[in-house]
């Protein structure tokens, strides 16, 4: 990966010991993990134990008190692994499920789970899409109200990532009649009530559990209010930034390593008396993605150190989410058709990133529905 302005020697530390974890641990084992359709624990435990399941978490409970710009090396340096399921049922540990206790949780509830959580003990999902509710928060239909010193949650919701094989769940819920008006709670794996729906079964992301999740009369704690009672929306609104950052590294890593296969591909493969690379447009289309990605890659990361110079940037963001959603599926595309009926072979690692590519313009917030908040903050 090139440097950026940005970049420092812990970055380059970081970057080596994730590549060194994938190829080890990762990479020789992934494709059956495809066929069971989850990642093995003990894989996740390992990176607990390496400090990787943390990196922007309090260091008194195990993290890193990493800042933004180091959590999206890290997310970066993952979105090399050629297995988008590995790569989302960590990240939706780190970066989508987790910060919401990192963020909201009080002293105790830090102290009760955040421990297990940076181990890989405690394996983190978020509840928020629902079947009539996906980019649309504010459309849940899932309700908390309170009873005495309980609360009883019903609903439900659905696409949820680690939702099959999880243990703990930051769930959002409406706890009042306004359109806004809705609190995130804790519900740990076993509550009465609580049930796996079913596991769905996906297009890509093989190795990732993705579930409908069935709430029927859950009754959990007062204690179990994630942050502010109606404030749910808006801690939703705010992790989304860093959940749209790292989906952008997802979709910049599968970019990266679907133009280093190609290229070591058709610089190899004969065709008509030469190498496919000796065929000018392949090596135009091929430099004019590369170009597009290194441009991507940069406002990426300038996105990341705009956090941490605590700037809105909820229209940059929606733009990176939108821009390398789009731009995934352009390069995995052409790279595959660049690899003739190869590309089409299951086993094969570009026909991977293609499948796999295709939900980038999708999950975490639609490339229309992010263009939308870019309009609207002209």
């Amino acid at each position: 990966m090139t440097a950026t302005i940005y970049d420092n020697p812990d970055h380059e530390l970081l970057r080596d010991q994730v590549a060194r974890f994938i190829a080890r641990e990762v990479e020789p084992f992934a494709a059956a993990w495809e066929e069971t359709g989850m990642v093995p624990r003990d894989v996740l435990r390992r990176m607990g134990q390496a400090g990787l399941l943390g990196i922007a978490f309090e260091g008194e409970h195990g993290g890193g008190d990493a800042d933004a710009l180091t959590n999206l090396v890290f997310a970066e340096a993952l979105s090399q692994s050629t297995f988008a399921g590995f790569i989302i049922t960590v990240l939706v540990h780190t970066d989508m499920a987790g910060p919401h206790l990192h963020h909201a949780g009080t002293p105790a509830q830090k102290a009760k789970y955040l421990p297990k959580v940076t181990a890989g003990e405690l394996i983190t999902a978020v509840g928020i899409s629902e079947p009539g509710a996906g980019s649309d928060v504010a459309g849940m239909r899932t309700t908390a109200r309170r009873d005495g010193d309980d609360w009883v949650i019903n609903g439900t919701k659905m696409f949820i990532t680690n939702g099959v094989h999880g243990d703990l769940y930051f769930v959002a819920a409406k706890t009042g009649t306004a359109r806004h008006d809705m609190s995130m709670f804790i519900v740990e794996k076993g509550t009465p009530g609580f049930t796996v729906g079913r596991a769905l079964k996906k297009t890509g992301w093989l190795c990732s559990d993705t579930a409908e999740l069935v709430f029927d009369q859950v009754r959990i704690p007062a204690g179990n209010l994630l942050g502010e009672e109606g404030k749910g929306f808006y801690s939703v609104m705010k992790n989304f930034q860093t959940e749209r950052i790292a989906l952008g590294a997802m979709a910049i890593g599968h970019c990266t390593q679907a133009l280093k296969i190609t290229l070591d591909h058709v610089r190899q493969r004969q065709a008509f008396g030469a190498t496919l690379w000796d065929q000018q447009t392949i090596r135009q289309r091929l430099s004019m993605l590369d170009a597009k990605v290194r441009a991507a890659r940069q406002f990426m990361y300038h996105c990341a150190w705009s956090v941490t110079q605590g700037h809105d940037i909820v229209q940059e963001v929606s733009m990176l989410k939108a821009l390398t959603g789009e731009l995934v599926n352009e390069v995995v595309q052409t790279c595959q058709q660049f690899h003739g009926g190869m590309g089409f072979i299951r086993e094969t690692a570009i026909e991977r990133l293609w499948r796999d590519a295709r939900v980038l313009a999708i999950g975490g917030g639609a490339t229309e529905v992010m263009l939308e908040e870019v309009a609207k903050r002209y």
